[in-house]
């Protein structure tokens, strides 16, 4: 009776660990004391101890997961049944993330796709033509591809990341080919535009000719644009009196016409503060190849373009190129 207890005892553990992902992670410079391991059905928190280990196990159903430690996000893949021990240093987040145990296999391939493309989209910065961006493309996703051969990965696995690159070598082709348009603009006369200002009248961007101009392309219903608005404030502050002018253009629709009026006014935005005519139907929008928002523009003195994809305000890299323009 006793050995039928046990037996039993046994098989309900392993039972027990088929139904669940056993998840540990040991973080070295960590960015905050919890994790999250997020999917549109699992919201999982997971809190330190106080040497950075991390330790859990909840049921998933199989797929890919956010992982996010308070500052950056990895991609993860979760199975019923995996046993999963993490490494890393968030001080170098994507190049020091590792994984041991049943399941690594499939991370450690993600782990290195992330660096892969990462490395790829290097190459694409210095693509001269479409030519060279599909060959750049071209090798980059037939390694990866080639990594999916393997068949001890997991078939799931292998089934969704197969599809996953399949859309992501589209869309790296077009935004190399999106890109290459953009830095083709650098140097050359920026588009125009006459756009309604908050404050009363048509504002010009050949009227701000002699100062530099950095342009927020946003809209009220936008949360990531935003979210920029208080740093774009505080760039505002610390350049107040320089050669450059900051030019906020919304691009809401005409019913929301009023919602913009009222958002300016209560949240005493600064700068220059103008609503576009025909929101993502306006020519300086369309010129700019603008399909997603914020997007932000830095134009020069004579009006010539000098980043058609400017870095936004939270961004340490926009002080530094404003730093040296205006010193």
């Amino acid at each position: 009776m006793k050995k039928t207890f046990l037996l039993f005892l046994f098989a309900s553990a392993c039972a027990f660990a088929q139904d669940q992902v056993k998840f540990a992670a040991k973080i070295q410079n960590r960015n905050s004391d919890t994790l999250h391991i997020q999917s549109r059905t699992l919201n999982k928190l997971l809190v330190s101890d106080a040497n950075g280990n991390f330790k859990d196990a909840f049921a998933v159903q199989p797929g890919f997961y956010q992982l996010f430690d308070g500052s950056e996000v990895a991609t993860i893949y979760l199975k019923n049944g995996y046993d999963l021990a993490m490494t890393m240093n968030a001080k170098m987040f994507d190049e020091t993330i590792s994984f041991k145990g049943n399941g690594e296999k499939e991370n450690n391939y993600i782990a290195k796709k992330f660096m892969d493309i990462e490395a790829m989209e290097e190459k694409l910065a210095t693509a001269k033509d479409n030519a060279a961006i599909t060959k750049i493309v071209d090798e980059t996703f037939k390694k990866l591809e080639s990594g999916l051969a393997d068949k001890s990965l997991d078939e799931n696995f292998r089934t969704l990341m197969t599809k996953q690159l399949a859309a992501e070598k589209t869309n790296s082709m077009e935004a190399a080919v999106k890109m290459q348009k953009l830095q083709a603009m650098k140097g050359k006369p920026s588009p125009q535009f006459a756009y309604e200002n908050h404050k009363g009248g048509t504002t010009k961007l050949a009227d701000l000719k002699g100062k530099y101009v950095y342009i927020d392309v946003w809209a009220t219903w936008c949360g990531p644009c935003r979210q920029e608005i208080p740093f774009l404030q505080k760039i505002e502050e610390e350049y107040h009196g320089k050669k450059i002018e900051f030019v906020s253009l919304s691009i809401d629709t005409k019913k929301d016409y009023e919602k913009w009026r009222k958002m300016v006014t209560d949240k005493s935005l600064g700068g220059i503060q103008l609503i576009a005519d025909k929101d993502w139907s306006s020519e300086f929008v369309k010129a700019y190849g603008i399909d997603s928002i914020p997007r932000f523009i830095l134009i020069d003195p004579k009006g010539n373009v000098v980043d058609a994809d400017a870095a936004r305000p939270s961004d340490p890299a926009l002080r530094a190129q404003l730093d040296k323009l205006l010193k």
